[in-house]
């Protein structure tokens, strides 16, 4: 059975939309790290609203009693998120939290508030702080854009990079399929439901073979929609050293708002294929400041990375990755 400390039982029943519960909306990530900084503020840990009933939440942490009775609510649910998380670890789905120490550091130092307060997982949960390059683009990448993404991926494999992706169609898959085809491992960040995802024999199999994680900031049972798609676009380029875009469509689409947003916070050095074919929109990140990838590309990949991403002083220098 899933055993959470008192800490992050508390962080689960606050943001977690169960079933059965209730119709009480789950705290967002923002509305989490509000409440977590009244906690800090009153010198309270998560677990201490375990033992509260409304009043004492709403005088202790200076709250409208309106909030303080949702808190209370959402923190009622112990039996149902007892029941959810074992149904979860029967289909081997894991559960953490920001208080737990698996929690990806990366997404702790690089996003701080905008870091999901409550992540659900499958696979091997070490792949998580392996860092190696995100490989993103579009769903309807072209053919060449595809063998781009594939041969690079296992290029990934044969120097030891792990490939981050979104696990969607397109080049996601193309990547982080290649990647486990040739040895190598793969993180998916997935904005469509991870009980789907774990259906497909070949995801199951990487995943039993310690090859492959998927995680989700979302409910196992969520669809995908393009909203929770662009919030998780940041925790791809969050997660690696290094990130790759493949193709991109021009001002528009997920892989555009997603690498903009990383140039703009600086998540990650970010590298954007460079060719007399690409797309447009290609074009139009590395004038917003993406580093040229040739395709073709040859020679050493992860040297490559580390010498065109140490030529960038302006970048993300951290973790050590450079030293």
């Amino acid at each position: 059975m899933i055993l959470l400390n008192p800490d992050s039982e508390s962080i689960a029943l606050l943001c977690i939309q169960l079933p059965k519960a209730g119709d009480e909306s789950p705290l967002g990530p923002k509305e989490w790290h509000v409440l977590a900084e009244r906690l800090a503020g009153a010198g309270l840990s998560p677990a201490c609203l375990l033992d509260y009933p409304a009043g004492e939440l709403a005088e202790k942490l200076g709250m409208p009693a309106r909030e303080a009775e949702r808190l209370a609510r959402l923190l009622e649910r112990r039996q149902q998120l007892a029941a959810e998380l074992e149904r979860l670890e029967r289909l081997g789905i894991w559960l953490l939290t920001l208080a737990d120490e698996g929690y990806p550091a990366r997404w702790r130092e690089r996003l701080g508030p905008g870091a999901p307060p409550v992540l659900f997982g499958t696979g091997e949960m070490a792949l998580l702080e392996a860092g190696g390059l995100a490989i993103v683009g579009s769903r309807n990448v072209d053919e060449a854009g595809w063998e781009f993404a594939q041969e690079i991926a296992r290029r990934c494999a044969c120097c030891g990079l792990t490939v981050v992706s979104g696990g969607a169609r397109g080049v996601d898959s193309a990547a982080m399929s290649a990647a486990v085809e040739a040895g190598g491992t793969a993180v998916g960040v997935l904005a469509h439901a991870l009980e789907s995802a774990l259906r497909e024999s070949a995801v199951r199999q990487a995943v039993t073979e310690g090859t492959m994680a998927l995680v989700t900031p979302y409910h196992p049972r969520a669809p995908f929609s393009a909203g929770n798609a662009m919030a998780r676009n940041k925790l791809i380029y969050a997660l690696a050293d290094y990130a790759l875009v493949v193709a991109s469509d021009m001002g528009k689409g997920g892989t555009w708002s997603g690498a903009s947003e990383a140039l703009r916070k600086r998540l990650v050095p970010l590298f954007v294929r460079d060719g007399p074919d690409v797309p447009v929109g290609n074009r139009g990140l590395l004038a917003q400041g993406g580093i040229s990838f040739p395709d073709p590309f040859e020679g050493n990949l992860a040297e490559f990375l580390r010498r065109a991403a140490a030529a960038r002083p302006e970048l993300p220098q951290q973790l050590g990755l450079f030293a």
